[in-house]
């Protein structure tokens, strides 16, 4: 049972887009909400954006008038707004020094038993809660964009989080209808750490020239059963978001080179090409533009395809190893959080330890990198012929 009740006021910092759909999530599910900005114009943004999604849910049939959703925000410009509040989730820019503050500021203001949630994808839970006199009443809470839509919700208790708090939010979690998985304080925790090569494995085949990025995601969605390429994915999602998830993995995992980042997306960073948003990334996104061709040669798109899904299983299992999560919640984050066609666990039981360890052996031996160093876990599954599902 969540300690939270349907009374509970829930407090959101932050009122740019993810802050704004946690917001919805909350009162959708029956909670007043206390939505805080420091910056009038995006309150004002997040206030409009919300009515135009009420006005298309009420067209469907999905509530009964945008009334019944508004009238349970309070929107606020001072901490002291948050005084009444059970829950308060900060989502606000990815800054390590910047939460802190905001979280020092915020304590002064709440309840004792007030709990505090920070919606950071990458950076040290255990850091933002050491910002805090109790530090216990601190975990990480990170929503997928956008929020109301996306099912999972990583939970990640910090070192000094209260275990019960956790379990309290991961009920209140389900209740909102999410999926809540538990996830190690490591950077990166489930989604964002295993995802990498999905992107980086890609990115590292078209700069050795083995394929384009039209090959690759023609391979990656025809034969892999993605619903996106990786690089349709990354202009999706964009290079400032994208690029800078990548380096700070790769610099909080201590130089890792699993996690190394690439030069072309940096390069496409630095020109301001950031994607379907800019109108260009990896792809020309303007009207008339001529679009690459696909190489659709069977034999190179099941190379791609396996090269990059072994290099996903591999980080799969490692984290499974080192008991970042539950085999049943590494499942959950990469078929809910990132729409994977199937689980890499299972995907590895379908194919066969060995096969994914030959491929992965295979890369080894010919590049000499530990990039392609394959899970002593993997190793030893592939030795006894055992499964992980």
């Amino acid at each position: 049972m969540s300690k939270f009740s349907k009374d509970s006021i829930i407090g959101v910092i932050g009122a740019g887009a993810m802050g704004s759909g946690i917001a919805q999530v909350a009162a959708m599910a029956g909670h007043n909400v206390v939505l805080f900005d420091t910056n009038e114009a995006a309150l004002d943004k997040s206030r409009v954006g919300l009515e135009k999604v009420l006005s298309r849910l009420v067209e469907k049939g999905k509530i009964e008038s945008v009334a019944s959703i508004t009238s349970k925000y309070t929107y606020a410009s001072d901490l002291s707004a948050f005084r009444e509040c059970s829950l308060v989730i900060e989502a606000i820019i990815e800054n390590l020094d910047v939460k802190k503050k905001v979280f020092a500021e915020v304590e002064h203001v709440v309840s004792a038993d007030c709990v505090l949630a920070s919606n950071t994808s990458s950076l040290s839970v255990t850091s933002i809660a050491a910002a805090c006199k109790s530090a216990e009443r601190v975990l990480g809470l990170h929503f997928f964009n956008p929020a109301p839509l996306m099912a999972l919700v990583e939970v990640v208790p910090a070192v000094q989080s209260d275990d019960a708090i956790v379990q309290e939010c991961k009920a209140l979690m389900n209740e909102w209808k999410k999926v809540p998985v538990i996830a190690k304080d490591t950077p990166g925790f489930i989604v964002n750490r295993v995802a990498r090569p999905f992107y980086g494995e890609a990115i590292r085949m078209m700069e050795e020239g083995i394929a384009d990025a039209a090959t690759i995601d023609w391979a990656m969605t025809e034969i892999g059963g993605f619903r996106m390429g990786p690089f349709t994915l990354t202009d999706y999602i964009g290079h400032d978001v994208n690029y800078v998830v990548t380096e700070t993995v790769f610099q909080s995992f201590f130089y890792d080179p699993r996690y190394k980042p690439s030069f072309s997306q940096k390069r496409l960073l630095e020109a301001g090409w950031l994607g379907r948003k800019s109108g260009r990334g990896f792809f020309n996104y303007a009207e008339g533009a001529v679009q690459l061709e696909a190489n659709k040669d069977e034999t190179l798109g099941r190379n791609i395809v396996e090269r990059i899904v072994a290099m996903l299983i591999n980080e799969a299992v490692d984290a499974l190893h080192l008991n970042i999560a539950s085999a049943q919640d590494l499942e959950l984050a990469m078929t809910k959080g990132v729409n994977y066609p199937k689980g890499l666990l299972a995907w590895c039981d379908e194919w066969g330890a060995d096969k994914v360890l030959n491929i992965l052996d295979g890369l080894y031996n010919e590049y000499h990198e530990d990039r392609y160093r394959a899970s002593v876990l993997l190793r030893r599954a592939a030795i006894g012929g055992t499964k992980f599902m």
